[in-house]
């Protein structure tokens, strides 16, 4: 008996077929097909058999089976407390199946294991997602469970998958495709800078604007594990789950995080804005839509440890005059916290520091116009810390484990761990004017454990519901911690500790794959960068920013008058185009200079668009190339200018190129095929061009 089900909307059909009551494999997705070729390309895509091979090939199901002898990497790994193989045989048991929703049921009698997957479409965005549950009789151990699996295409040369470090996050990789297995596995315990759930996987060809490719992120805040595999046959695979044996306990029932899954007929672009438009609009749970994001100005890099009402007092009044709308007191306030190796845990407002407590510094922020937030690590202790000295057994791991950052973590699976923190938290939440919450991560856990994320959601959900009007950064050393579970509870990203321009410029254009501006953090930092030790001016600092959500975090008291000027500046440009900018695409753009790291933000509904062109390096050529724009009508026409050209032309831009006198009327067609002649710039410049549809 041959089953079938199909999500379907105006851009993409998703098949699945069952046959002999088994577990369906994905058969085709693609853009739309018609509901009478669902028979024909269940047979269509059958394969032949050859010399030295199985009868039949078997299923490359959404939870490939051992007990089918499949040739790769099975979809669960699961045993006994004694340690004992399962090798389930699931048969079909129900379906539930509504427009563009699919929940499948299967079972396997003799081992008393029941598994169900669930699918959702999304068409709005185009978002395909899918999650698989496992539920057992007996106590069950379980190493690997894959959400639910998709075949991938065989088109393809190379994949995309993304590495990184502390200030230097969203490295992306290009790895060829051959025989066998590409494994990413995360075993930190958080999302991780080296390691973010995401692939890419261009067909031959594909760019960022043209071209077929599809992608995949696994919505998980712990340690996860890629799978991507190509057969002895010739097909492929791409599994994700937790990492391998996360799951420490034996249990009775398992889940996996959601796979978001995108495809794109119109290059890596197609994917990214699928994930971002998910993100913003499906995902995140803003407590106030509406509310336009606020300029930050973040006081860490002005003060460090060294708090006091008279220094951050002078610092928020330039802040305000700047154009800051949300002051954040970070790490420092509480304990006796002096360096980052005491005080971890002990939530309470330190006294020396603050003899008449926050209240004298929000009521000054408040009467400046601004909005006040606060910084916690809450998943963290220092042994240096009331709370170890009487809690001991409260952290995980060894008592004599290597330290990170003189800190280790809090068992987030406890209860009686996450009741102390909410009541803390709550307590600082419920007496002061606070709108928001840099929630921060900085070290590693000493060995993976799922529970320690459900821990975590845990408390953020108790949190929030307690205060929901508050907003919550994710932010884990940087960017850690970047995915759409802790995204599902939280408002903002801060993708990298280093605000380092340059750095900051390749990090957001690699981000762009995955996160929209909404949530995507950028600050102005000061003029010396302490993570990289360069020196950026201040046009370039504040452009790059502006390009995502934008803030500042320097001392402003070592800005000059005129750097003053330029960052006030930027701030207004911001702050007139973030409405649109907010609930804009990010495309990136096929620059045929690689010294040239180039996007477009194109408004919804396309009447109007900004490209950022940052000039990361000297170029190999003498004069700029021709800039191809993307997301434009190619039969409207456009009126595009150079914002910054007045304060940005070096004296060793000689010539006339047309932007340089003033504004140009051009077809989508033209900027799109031909593209734009920008001016000669010197290395670490940002040009920003302003188009809009006449």
């Amino acid at each position: 008996m041959t089953r079938s089900w199909m999500l379907q909307d105006d851009r993409q059909s998703l098949l699945l077929v069952s046959t002999s009551e088994g577990l369906p494999q994905i058969v085709y997705w693609g853009p739309p097909i018609a509901a009478d070729e669902v028979e024909v390309i269940a047979r269509a895509t059958q394969r032949d058999v050859t010399g030295g091979m199985l009868d039949r090939n078997p299923d490359l199901s959404i939870c490939p089976e051992e007990s089918a002898s499949f040739p790769g990497q099975p979809g669960l790994l699961a045993r006994n407390p004694q340690g004992k193989p399962l090798r389930p045989r699931f048969r079909f048991t129900e379906d539930w199946f509504q427009g563009t929703s699919l929940s499948l049921t299967y079972r396997d009698e003799v081992l008393g294991l029941t598994y169900w997957s669930e699918f959702g479409l999304d068409s709005a965005t185009g978002m395909v997602t899918a999650r698989a549950y496992l539920e057992a009789e007996e106590l069950t151990v379980v190493d690997w469970f894959a959400a639910p699996v998709f075949p991938v295409s065989e088109a393809g040369t190379e994949m995309i998958d993304f590495a990184g470090r502390w200030c230097g996050e969203m490295r992306t990789q290009r790895v060829p495709w051959s025989a066998g297995i590409r494994s990413r596995e995360g075993r930190t315990g958080r999302t991780g800078h080296e390691n973010l759930p995401l692939i890419y996987l261009p067909e031959a060809g594909a760019t960022n604007t043209q071209g077929r490719a599809e992608a995949f992120h696994y919505g998980w805040s712990g340690g996860h594990r890629m799978v991507a595999e190509e057969l002895p046959d010739g097909r492929r695979q791409v599994q994700f789950g937790h990492t391998f044996q996360s799951e420490s306990a034996a249990r009775r029932r398992f889940e996996t995080a959601t796979l978001f899954a995108c495809r794109s007929d119109y290059g890596l672009n197609g994917c990214a804005v699928v994930f971002q438009r998910y993100l913003r609009d499906r995902v995140v749970p803003w407590p106030n839509p509406a509310r336009p994001r606020p300029v930050h100005y973040n006081c860490w890099e002005a003060v460090y440890f060294g708090h006091s009402m008279e220094r951050l007092g002078d610092i928020a009044t330039r802040a305000a005059d700047l154009g800051a709308e949300r002051f954040v007191l970070d790490d420092g306030w509480f304990g006796r916290r002096d360096n980052d190796t005491s005080s971890l845990g002990d939530w309470w407002i330190d006294r020396r520091k603050w003899p008449d407590g926050l209240g004298p510094l929000i009521t000054h922020v408040k009467k400046l116009g601004m909005t006040f937030g606060i910084w916690f690590e809450p998943e963290m202790v220092n042994p240096d810390s009331e709370l170890y000295r009487n809690h001991r057994d409260w952290a995980l791991g060894r008592t004599d484990q290597v330290l990170g950052r003189g800190q280790m973590v809090l068992d987030m699976g406890r209860e009686e761990v996450r009741n102390y923190l909410f009541e803390a938290m709550s307590g600082i939440l419920s007496e002061h004017d606070i709108e928001y919450v840099k929630w921060d991560h900085n070290r590693v856990l000493p060995q993976p454990d799922a529970s320690q994320v459900r821990g975590t959601y845990a408390l953020i959900d108790k949190l929030r519901a307690a205060h929901p009007e508050v907003e919550f950064e994710s932010c884990a050393s940087g960017g850690g911690r970047i995915d759409f579970g802790i995204l599902g509870r939280m408002h903002r990203i801060w993708l990298s500790d280093s605000n380092d321009a340059l750095e900051r410029l390749r990090i957001q254009h690699e981000a762009s794959l995955l996160l929209p501006l909404a949530v995507s953090g950028s600050h102005v930092g000061p003029r010396h960068s302490h993570t990289s030790g360069r020196v950026h001016d201040i046009r370039f600092r504040a452009w790059v920013a502006a390009q995502r959500h934008m803030g500042f975090e320097m001392d402003p008291a070592e800005l000059t008058v005129k750097e003053a000027e330029v960052l006030r500046d930027a701030i207004a440009w911001w702050k007139e185009n973030r409405d649109w900018m907010t609930k804009a695409d990010i495309l990136r753009l096929d620059s045929s200079d690689p010294a040239l790291v180039a996007e477009a933000q194109v408004a919804h509904g396309g009447e109007r668009f900004v490209v950022f062109a940052g000039q990361a390096a000297a170029s190999s050529q003498i004069l700029p190339r021709p800039l191809r724009l993307a997301g434009l009508e190619p039969g409207a026409r456009y009126r595009v200018s150079l914002r910054n050209a007045a304060d940005s032309l070096p004296n060793l831009s000689r010539g006339s190129p047309a932007l340089k006198e003033g504004p140009l009327e051009l077809s989508g067609q033209y900027l799109m095929g031909q593209g734009v002649c920008l001016p000669w710039s010197f290395p670490e410049h940002m040009w920003v061009l302003e188009g809009r549809r006449i």
